[in-house]
C-alpha cells in the first residue's frame, strides 16, 4: 500500500483534504491546490465554507484572486467531514489552546480525529500539524486509528508535521519555509516526506513524531524565554529611569555573543503565548518542574495587566479616572502589519481597561471588526484613524505598530499617549505629554 500511495503522491492522483481552514490551513490547502492536487478543505465554521466556496477570502493576506485561482484549479470548502472519504491525504490544521488552568487543550484535535476517523480507508496518510506536547500523535491519534482496524506504517500512515507560519513574512512564504517531517514508522515517514515535498521547497526529516513535536516547542519556547526576558528587563528599567530599547540598541552593537529581541505588550499569536504551558504541563508528568520556562510564560502573560496600570497611571497623573474616560486602542492586532488577533495582548489590555469602566474604541487599518473571540465578548467596529477621533481621546493606546498608522498625526494630535511597542521613539521627542505618558521607557519601532 506504501508503493501504491507513494506513485499517487508523485503522479498528483493524491486527493488532500486540509481540517481547519484558518491562518495555518487555508495557505497549506492552497499551496497543495496551486501544487496539483485536488484539494478539499473542511471547517465547522459555515461562514468560512460559504465565504471560500464563493471565491473570497476572510483573511487578510490572501486574496480573493488567489482563493479563486484555488477554485478553478478544484479546491472546495465543506463542513460535512464525511466529504473526506475520497482523500489519500488527511491534513489536520486545528487551534490547541490552553484550557481554564493553562492545561492543553486538545478537544479540537481529537474531535476533529473522531471525525475523520470513520472514513478513514486504506492506503492514505493522517498529518498532524497542531503545535501540541510530545506524544500527542503517538497517544491521540494512533489509538483512533488503530480503533478502526488499521495498522499505523501499514496500511494508514501517520505523521507529525508541525506548522511554522509567519503571517505577515513576506521573505518566507510557506512554499520556501523548511519543513519539518516525523513519522510513527520508517514507513509512515517516506510516505508523509513524499506529500510535503510535493508543495514545499525543503523537507527536514525527523527521528520520531515525539521529537518532532518537541522541536516545535523549543523554537517557539526560545522566543518566548528571551521576550520574557526583555518584558521584565523593561520594567525594571521603567523603575530605574532607563530607556530600555536605547540600551538593547547599544547592546547589539556587540558582533558576537548577544542577539537583540524587544519588548512589547504582551505576547500573541497562537504558539508564542501558550507553548511554554504546553511543555510545562507534560513536563510535570516526567516530574520534572521546568520554572525557568514558566516563570517566562507568566512574565509574558502578565504584561497587558502591567500596561493596563501604565493607562490607569497616565491618566490619574492628567486628573482623570479610569471610569468613564475615553480610550483609543491603535491596532488590535497581535503584531505589525497583519490582521491576526490571535492571543491579542490588546484585548486583554482593552478587557481589563474596559472592567474598570472606560470607554474603549480602537483604529487598526488590518481588523475592520472584532467578533467571535474566545474569552472575549467584544462587538466592534473599528474607528477610522483621524486627528479628530485622537484629540476627542482622553488616552491613546499604541499596541500594534503598523507601518499604516500616521505617526506624526498621532503624536502631534494625542493628549496622552501610552506606546507598549516603542513605535514613536523615531519622532520629534518634543511633545511632554508623550514623553510623560510613556512613563520613562521612550522607544523604536519593535521588531
Amino acid at each position: 500500500m506504501k508503493n501504491a500511495l507513494l506513485e499517487k503522491i508523485r503522479s498528483r492522483d493524491a486527493r488532500v483534504a486540509v481540517f481547519g481552514l484558518g491562518y495555518v490551513g487555508l495557505p497549506l490547502a492552497l499551496r497543495f491546490a496551486e501544487a496539483g492536487f485536488e484539494t478539499a478543505g473542511f471547517d465547522i465554521d459555515e461562514d468560512k465554507v460559504r465565504a471560500l466556496n464563493a471565491g473570497k477570502s476572510y483573511i487578510e493576506r490572501i486574496s480573493g484572486g488567489e482563493i479563486q485561482r484555488a477554485r478553478d484549479a478544484g479546491f472546495t470548502a465543506a463542513s460535512d467531514f464525511s466529504e473526506c472519504a475520497r482523500a489519500h491525504a488527511l491534513i489536520i490544521c486545528v487551534p490547541t489552546p490552553l484550557g481554564a488552568h493553562r492545561e492543553p487543550d486538545l478537544r479540537y484535535v481529537t474531535a476533529t480525529m473522531d471525525a475523520i476517523a470513520p472514513h478513514l480507508r486504506a492506503g492514505s496518510v493522517v498529518a498532524l500539524e497542531s503545535t501540541t506536547y510530545p506524544g500527542t500523535t503517538e497517544e491521540e491519534l494512533l489509538p483512533r486509528i488503530e480503533a478502526r482496524g488499521f495498522t499505523a506504517g501499514e496500511d494508514v500512515f501517520l505523521v507529525y508535521s508541525p506548522e511554522r507560519e509567519d503571517p505577515g513574512n513576506r521573505d518566507f512564504p510557506l512554499r520556501k519555509i523548511p519543513k519539518l517531517c516525523a513519522g510513527h514508522t520508517a514507513n509512515c515517514l517516506e510516505v508523509g516526506a513524499a506529500l510535503y515535498r510535493a508543495a514545499v521547497d525543503r523537507v527536514v526529516p525527523v527521528s520520531s513524531t515525539r521529537a518532532a513535536e518537541m522541536t516545535k516547542l523549543v523554537e517557539n519556547i526560545h522566543r518566548a524565554v528571551n521576550i520574557g526576558l526583555v518584558n521584565e528587563l523593561r520594567q525594571v528599567c521603567d523603575a530605574m529611569g532607563l530607556d530600555i530599547f536605547e540600551i538593547i540598541d547599544a547592546a547589539s552593537t556587540k558582533p558576537f555573543g548577544y542577539t537583540p529581541y524587544y519588548p512589547g505588550p504582551g505576547l500573541g499569536g497562537h504558539c508564542l503565548p501558550i507553548d511554554p504551558f504546553y511543555l510545562a504541563w507534560k513536563a510535570r508528568e516526567y516530574g520534572v518542574h521546568s520554572k525557568f520556562i514558566e516563570l517566562a510564560g507568566e512574565v509574558n502573560a502578565g504584561m497587558p495587566a502591567w500596561f493596563a496600570a501604565k493607562a490607569a497611571d497616565a491618566l490619574n497623573r492628567a486628573g482623570k479616572a479610569v471610569r468613564g474616560a475615553a480610550v483609543l486602542v491603535l491596532g488590535v492586532a497581535y503584531k505589525k502589519n497583519v490582521g491576526d488577533m490571535r492571543e491579542s495582548p490588546a484585548l486583554k489590555i482593552m478587557q481589563i481597561l474596559r472592567e474598570q469602566g472606560a470607554n474603549i474604541s480602537y483604529a487598526d487599518p488590518h481588523v475592520p471588526k472584532i467578533e467571535k473571540l474566545r474569552g472575549y465578548d467584544f462587538n466592534m467596529a473599528a474607528e477610522k484613524l483621524s486627528a479628530e477621533l485622537l484629540a476627542q481621546s482622553d488616552l491613546v493606546i499604541l499596541c500594534a505598530d503598523h507601518a499604516r498608522f500616521d505617526y506624526a498625526m498621532i503624536k502631534r494630535h494625542s493628549a496622552l499617549l501610552l506606546d507598549t511597542r516603542g513605535a514613536m521613539r523615531e519622532q520629534d521627542e518634543k511633545n511632554p505629554p508623550i514623553r510623560a505618558v510613556r512613563g520613562k521607557s521612550a522607544a523604536p519601532t519593535a521588531r
